[in-house]
């Protein structure tokens, strides 16, 4: 070996997960009808997505949105408008604080692939403190819907 830590190999397959819903981006576009809708915008790097939501009864029908950022933020609403339909409300709610938790661990927490899904391709991005906003930008304004669902 030339000294490099061996890498890996998990590693990889995220990142070319993320690479790749960068690209084919599920769920993007105009969802209607929808019974939520957020608009959030990343201040620190201008990252921004206008997400909708439909439910039936409890359970997440759909999710749709618009956005324009970096490829982890883009990535990441498109895992979340792939992942989340099916799952109830209270499901998506316990992917989103999984999601928070492993990403605001800096590394030290041990990913829960059965509760997180393809959003597991994250955990990397839990050593780069600034990146953190983006990856979670897409899955906190679903957060934001659900909460004024609720309100209702």
């Amino acid at each position: 070996m030339s000294g490099q830590a061996p890498r890996d190999p998990l590693a990889g397959l995220y990142q070319e997960l993320i690479l790749e819903h960068a690209k084919r981006r599920s769920g993007e576009g105009v969802l209607e009808p929808a019974d939520a809708e957020r608009f959030l915008r990343n201040p620190t790097c201008g990252d921004e997505i206008r997400l909708r939501v439909r439910l039936d009864g409890e359970t997440v029908d759909a999710v749709g949105w618009e956005g324009q950022g970096c490829s982890i933020s883009q990535a990441s609403a498109s895992v979340l408008a792939e992942d989340v339909p099916g799952l109830t409300a209270a499901g998506a709610r316990s992917r989103i604080e999984a999601l928070r938790e492993l990403l605001r661990s800096r590394g030290s927490v041990e990913p829960d692939e059965a509760l997180l899904g393809d959003a597991v391709a994250f955990a990397g991005v839990a050593r780069f403190p600034m990146r953190v906003k983006c990856a979670m930008l897409a899955w906190v304004a679903l957060e934001e819907a659900l909460d004024e669902l609720d309100a209702r």
